[in-house]
């Protein structure tokens, strides 16, 4: 459970019925969908709103339209509406469909969002602009090791597991200080913020507060939480990074 005492932020529930499942679950590609261009412009008014609440630039906000398990010719109306920065949960699912993409649409962003394995980092390094589940010392050697090969440095988010689920990745919170300081110290790492996923049952409010206290404490300054169904709750506590998926390209 979460550790800090958030009794009355408990109250706050999600506006929307929880997809944190759907998101999370693997499926096969989706050839089209349909829903993409109106899903998108829906989500862009809602964060332009939670923005304005909140009392906050749009720009802080970065939306990252979570195209796992769908094609690219359902991902290209997106871009072509604007939208340049896109979440993959897969290396290998984004190895097979998106080099093409960026090569036809420069300046698209690429951010793995899902678990990475340690014999993935190569990859994940040359593909990924941003890598939202450094979670574990293996992580961390074999990301340090390809960087330092590669010349190349993506953003780094350490994953946060805020309700210490056993079968969700994730440094417990009680962990979190002493992880980053061994991912600076020891990795030489740069940690450029924090991801949570809340559990499903649970009001999120609690989680992304714990989240952003962790991350100003250990001088953080971006946070990756909020999903479908609760962005507008995670913009409220400071989400830099809303990862959106169901709710722009439509139910897997």
């Amino acid at each position: 459970m979460v550790q800090e005492p958030f009794s009355a932020l408990g109250k706050i529930r999600p506006i929307l019925k929880s997809t944190a499942e759907i998101e999370m679950a693997p499926h096969e590609p989706s050839p089209t969908a349909p829903h993409s261009l109106n899903g998108f412009a829906n989500v862009e008014q809602e964060i332009a709103s939670a923005c304005k609440q909140a009392r906050r630039d749009r720009a802080s906000v970065t939306l990252v339209a979570v195209s796992k398990t769908f094609a690219a010719d359902a991902i290209v109306p997106v871009i072509n509406a604007g939208q340049r920065v896109f979440g993959e949960n897969r290396v290998q699912e984004a190895r097979a469909k998106w080099p093409g993409l960026i090569s036809a649409y420069p300046g698209v962003a690429l951010h793995l969002i899902g678990p990475l394995q340690s014999n993935k980092a190569r990859e994940a390094v040359a593909l990924f602009d941003d890598i939202h589940s450094v979670d574990r010392p293996s992580i961390c050697e074999a990301l340090a090791k390809e960087i330092d090969t590669q010349k190349r440095r993506p953003e780094l988010f350490v994953q946060l597991n805020t309700g210490e689920e056993p079968q969700k990745a994730g440094v417990a919170p009680a962990q979190a200080d002493a992880f980053i300081a061994r991912c600076r110290e020891h990795y030489g790492l740069q940690i450029s913020g924090l991801m949570c996923i809340p559990p499903i049952n649970d009001a999120p409010a609690p989680h992304f507060a714990l989240t952003a206290k962790i991350a100003a404490r250990n001088g953080l300054q971006n946070l990756s939480m909020g999903m479908s169904a609760d962005f507008a709750i995670a913009i409220q506590f400071g989400a830099t990074h809303v990862r959106i998926g169901s709710a722009i390209f439509g139910h897997r």
